[in-house]
């Protein structure tokens, strides 16, 4: 849950705000619930009474065309239908004294802003999306790499933090260590992030924690990556007795929902685990990119095994067919 207040201290300076009415709503609750429905916040509307309302030049224009009488009925259908948190009239246009009044009178926040009704009603939208988004926390590392989100996973003591400093030393990026926070902020999109108290921080044993952006530089650290695969460490001796090399199809894990490719990595020593998922990488933009080399192989395979049965190779004289 958030208030109009918190609402309007986190977004006031992008859309340059102005309070100017109905200070005493200020701890008006935009619910969690409402968010069931992405239309928390739209054109000036009765029906829709319980989103934040915008009034643009129209909105006013049609005030304007309205008596003082119907005016005041027409705000208060308003309280009818349910009580909106906050009022915002953009379009550069000043609120009107007969609505700073009547916000006034029921404590409803009124705003200004000299974005346009339209900028308003997007930006909002996309914030609310953002925080209402169905989100966890999931243990593991979370790096850029190649410019593709990657979840690091397995048990402690695998070397997931070694993994992530020689994949930073290699010219990647750190975007969260031990607690990752996912949101998803679209049907098919999953991104991660850092909370706030772990910014920039890696824990390795024996060293301890590394500020990666001071000893690294700005580039070695990210705020946000959408993830796109998930590298599972896991020691080469719990490998399971099915586990397939070649894997025909491709291992997803589902995380809010969304089906995240997969990959499973066996740590052993000698095993250069940084250019292994490197390679995985690549891999993966290769079959986003639609490319498939298993089932090239696979073609190319089969074509080899008809040219064979079309043109099977003689025998010596002398030796047998079989």
């Amino acid at each position: 849950m958030q208030s109009i207040a918190a609402l309007f201290n986190e977004v006031s300076e992008r859309l340059e705000l102005t309070w100017f009415a109905g200070q005493d709503g200020a701890f008006r609750i935009l619910a969690k619930s409402r968010a069931a429905s992405a239309d928390l916040v739209g054109h000036l509307n009765p029906i829709h009474s319980t989103r934040i309302q915008i009034i643009g030049k129209a909105e006013l224009a049609y005030f304007d065309w309205l008596t003082e009488e119907k005016r005041l009925e027409y705000l208060n259908d308003f309280l009818t239908y349910g009580e909106p948190p906050a009022i915002m009239v953009g379009d550069k246009l000043l609120p009107p004294d007969f609505l700073v009044g009547w916000c006034n009178t029921h404590a409803i926040p009124l705003f200004h802003s000299p974005e346009s009704a339209a900028d308003l009603i997007d930006y909002l939208r996309v914030y609310f999306n953002r925080m209402f988004a169905e989100q966890c926390t999931r243990h593991g590392v979370l790096m850029d790499v190649l410019g593709v989100g990657v979840l690091i996973c397995g048990e402690s003591g695998l070397g997931k933090s070694e993994l992530a400093l020689e994949l930073i030393s290699r010219g990647h990026g750190l975007v969260a260590d031990d607690a990752v926070e996912l949101l998803r902020t679209a049907p098919d999109y999953i991104e991660g992030r850092c909370p706030s108290l772990l910014q920039n921080l890696l824990e390795v044993r024996g060293i301890g924690l590394l500020d990666i952006k001071t000893i690294f530089g700005e580039t070695a650290v990210r705020r946000k990556i959408k993830l796109r695969l998930i590298a599972q460490l896991i020691k080469r001796s719990e490998l399971e007795e099915h586990y397939e090399r070649l894997p025909s199809q491709t291992l997803t894990e589902e995380i809010l929902g969304v089906d995240v490719r997969k990959v499973v990595l066996p740590v052993a020593a000698g095993r250069n685990l940084a250019v292994l998922l490197e390679a995985a990488v690549r891999s993966t933009v290769m079959q986003l990119r639609g490319i498939n080399t298993l089932k090239d192989f696979m073609e190319r395979q089969r074509l080899a095994m008809e040219q064979h049965n079309q043109y099977p190779l003689p025998t010596q004289s002398g030796q047998s067919d079989i």
